[in-house]
């Protein structure tokens, strides 16, 4: 019974030791304490010393089925498609499935005791290493990642790793997924995502993904030069193209442009090194991108290579079409640059290439781009700057030529910009016309110069009243009720309407018609002096002055300054031979003559001579506050051209 009893107990320790190291939270069965009623302790004894030595017939139900779970596990991982292997605390392989080791070109026991670090190069990032550590230590979860790995065959396969623990043991299960159908679905997404479906060439989203990657780390740190270029290519009158030819011809032209540029880039030896991308913007638009340029002359050689060969005539289904191109070419180096930044100089290059008469290219000028900011800022302010008195009026004298006297000012706006100072009407004068804030400054100019002359006329009732000459656009007659606020002014200040004198061009005057001319008769009526300013340089249709309610004429400054006797200058004859014509037609028609630019006593004289009525110039005043025009028209005549 020992021998029975010792033998049935050590197959009994066997099995427990196995359910209790796989299961340690398998709950311990007490052995009976009392024998059976009508049992002698002896035998009670014997039969409680077997059933203990005896595994328990409930122990051995509950082992059978793990066991058997057990080995539908290993079955179910040797037999899984994923790839799959059992890796230990340190890294190394304990067991690994038939589909890993197919993936991997091997057999399965050949994995054993390998490191899966090197197995699935989980080692070549530094983040990803340390992830994996922490995960075989406990620390992590679960790490996912993509892998690319070489079958010994030689093909490549993009893989996605996972790692995570094995439940009640320190082991982590590896397993590894074949990806690469995925990834190359993903990449022909991508591809038709970020290319032109017209062109082929890569689109906006490629191009501004491949700019903003060059711009991110300076290509010096890799041995480049550290310096990008951009040619911004646009078709010239494409739209025609499509309008008459129908936008399938229309395609064909963007395709075949598209090939003669990139052959242009590759002929030109950027394709070798790979640092070039030509892209279609959209519409027209095409841009060459080049990385590590040189500098600016190796993006104009582009330029030039480009511009040449879309110049070349296009055969195109029967259809030869020949057309031109504008570009703006931009070269810098990368460090401070933005993508942003880059497109806007480009952009703008663009710009001034069209401006320039297109068919050519144009390399961003940064005094020009300067210029051309701080005229977008004073256009951007203006209007406000109305709102703000930020603008002042100064006012010259209008001399009379044979007595001295002031008969007139006129007055010349000012704008005391906060930021670029006090600037004169040529920097500010076109932007208002542009954006039509023209009408609103006008206004505040003719009140505030009516306003002044009649406080003059207030002051000095002695003296023989001045006239006030205010300039006014051909925009303000078609955008303005110009006769309404005139009478609107006068009636507020007071101003008789013949010391008002309006100032137009003399293209405007002589170009009027319907409204405007309407506009000037009316005011003409009133009583108003209407002066053509710079008589001489444009039109010069003499026999409309007849036609027109036209008080004054000024003579441009060009003929004036050929009347320059002093320092050894030579006077043009013809100049005065002009001049004293023009007085004589003037005075026929009862018209009375200005001439600007007066700068010398000897220039006054000879215009004194030919009968020209007044004179306005440097010689007597440069453009000053009203409190000194109050003055000169106290003092004394000879005075004034001191």
């Amino acid at each position: 019974m020992s021998g029975t009893s010792e033998g049935t107990g050590s197959a009994a320790d066997s099995i427990r030791q196995t359910t209790t190291e796989r299961h340690p939270a398998a709950p311990a069965v007490p052995a009976a304490s009392t024998a059976p009623s009508g049992t002698s302790g002896r035998a009670a004894a014997g039969r409680t010393a077997v059933r203990e030595s005896e595994p328990r017939e409930s122990e051995l139900r509950e082992s059978e089925p793990r066991e058997s779970e057990l080995r539908d596990y290993r079955a179910a991982f040797n037999a899984a498609h994923l790839a799959m292997a059992v890796v230990d605390r340190d890294g190394f392989v304990v067991s690994a499935n038939a589909a890993l080791a197919g993936l991997l070109g091997t057999e399965p026991h050949a994995l054993d005791g390998q490191n899966a670090a090197d197995l699935v190069d989980l080692a070549a990032e530094a983040r990803t290493w340390q992830a994996y550590r922490e995960v075989l230590r406990g620390r992590r979860a679960r790490l996912r990642c993509t892998r690319r790995l070489k079958h010994p065959d030689g093909h490549s396969l993009w893989t996605e790793i996972t790692l995570g623990p094995v439940p009640g043991t320190g082991d982590v299960l590896l397993s590894v997924a074949d990806i690469s159908d995925r990834r190359d679905l993903q990449a022909r997404l991508r591809h038709l995502q970020m290319h032109d479906p017209v062109t082929r060439l890569p689109n906006r989203a490629l191009f501004f993904e491949r700019l903003s990657a060059a711009l991110e780390t300076p290509s010096y740190e890799r041995g480049g030069t550290g310096r990008i270029g951009l040619c911004y290519l646009d078709l010239d009158g494409f739209k025609a193209v499509n309008d008459t030819l129908g936008h399938r011809v229309g395609d064909r032209l963007l395709t075949a442009v598209a090939a003669r540029l990139t052959h242009c880039a590759d002929q030109s030896g950027y394709g070798r090194t790979g640092g070039h991308l030509v892209a279609r913007l959209g519409g027209d638009e095409f841009a060459l991108l080049v990385e590590d340029s040189t500098g600016t002359e190796q993006l104009a050689d582009l330029a030039r290579s480009a511009l040449a060969a879309v110049q070349e005539p296009f055969d195109l289904a029967g259809q030869r079409l020949s057309v031109s191109a504008s570009i703006g070419v931009v070269e810098r180096v990368t460090a401070g640059t933005s993508a942003t930044a880059l497109m806007q100089a480009a952009d703008t290059t663009l710009y001034w290439a069209k401006e320039d008469g297109k068919a050519r290219w144009t390399l961003f000028d940064p005094e020009r781009n300067a210029h051309r900011m701080t005229r977008q800022a004073l256009s951007s302010t203006l209007r406000p700057a109305v709102e703000r008195d930020e603008f002042v009026l100064e006012y010259q004298p209008l001399v009379d030529l044979e007595s001295g006297v002031v008969r007139g000012v006129e007055a010349l706006v000012r704008w005391n910009h906060p930021q670029f100072g006090t600037l004169t009407p040529n920097r500010f004068i076109g932007i208002a016309e542009e954006d039509g804030s023209i009408v609103q400054l006008g206004q505040w100019v003719l009140r505030t110069a009516c306003r002044q002359a009649r406080r003059w006329q207030i002051e000095h009732p002695s003296d023989a009243p001045v006239f006030v000459s205010v300039n006014v656009a051909v925009r303000q007659v078609w955008d303005s009720d110009l006769v309404g606020d005139v009478a609107e002014i006068l009636a507020e200040t007071g101003l008789a309407p013949q010391l008002l004198q309006l100032e137009l061009t003399e293209s405007a005057v002589m170009g009027s018609a319907g409204r405007p001319l309407q506009a000037l008769q009316a005011l003409s009526d009133m009583g108003v002096r209407i002066a053509i300013d710079d008589f001489g340089t444009g039109y010069s249709n003499l026999a409309y002055l007849s036609r027109l309610p036209v008080s004054v004429l000024k003579l441009d400054g060009s003929f004036v300054r050929g009347f320059r006797y002093e320092e050894g200058a030579h006077p043009n004859p013809a100049d005065e031979t002009i001049v004293e014509a023009l007085v004589q037609l003037a005075h026929r028609l009862g018209l009375t003559v200005t001439a600007e630019c007066v700068e010398t006593a000897g220039q006054a004289a000879r215009l004194r001579r030919v009968g020209c009525d007044t004179g306005q110039g440097w010689l007597y005043s440069r453009a000053v506050a009203p409190e000194r025009i109050a003055e000169m028209i106290s003092a004394r005549p000879q005075d004034l051209a001191r």
